[in-house]
């Protein structure tokens, strides 16, 4: 079995900083693709940032120079650092891997998620 869990949201105020955390354990293969993005209330799921596997980046617009998505492979840990928070920036954050397992099935797996609420 593969899990993906995520950590580190809460409550800031606009201006301020968050790191998320998200590791992924179990029968891993190998850790493609990951990314985080994230649901406000009444709006559809978006992406906010993803990173290769070789360390490519991309990030949505709304978010581009004050997030920073990055990874560290050895404990298949992706990271977002949030800078410069706004209230629109309120949302759950999802935590997405493209795993391939020992069985060497590949498939998406996502975590629970991790409320991020910033306060004007």
């Amino acid at each position: 079995q593969v899990q993906v869990l995520e950590s580190g949201g809460g409550l800031v105020q606009a201006g301020g900083s968050l790191r998320l955390s998200c590791v992924a354990s179990g029968s891993i293969f190998a850790i493609n693709a990951m990314g985080w993005h994230r649901q406000a209330p009444g709006k559809q799921r978006e992406l906010v940032a993803g990173i290769s596997s070789d360390g490519r980046f991309d990030y949505a617009d709304s978010v581009k120079g004050r997030f920073t998505i990055f990874r560290a492979n050895a404990k298949n840990t992706v990271y977002l650092r949030m800078n410069s928070l706004k209230p629109e920036d309120t949302a759950v954050y999802y935590c997405n891997a493209d795993i391939t397992d020992t069985s060497r099935t590949r498939r998406d797996y996502w975590g629970q998620g991790t409320q991020v609420t910033v306060s004007s």
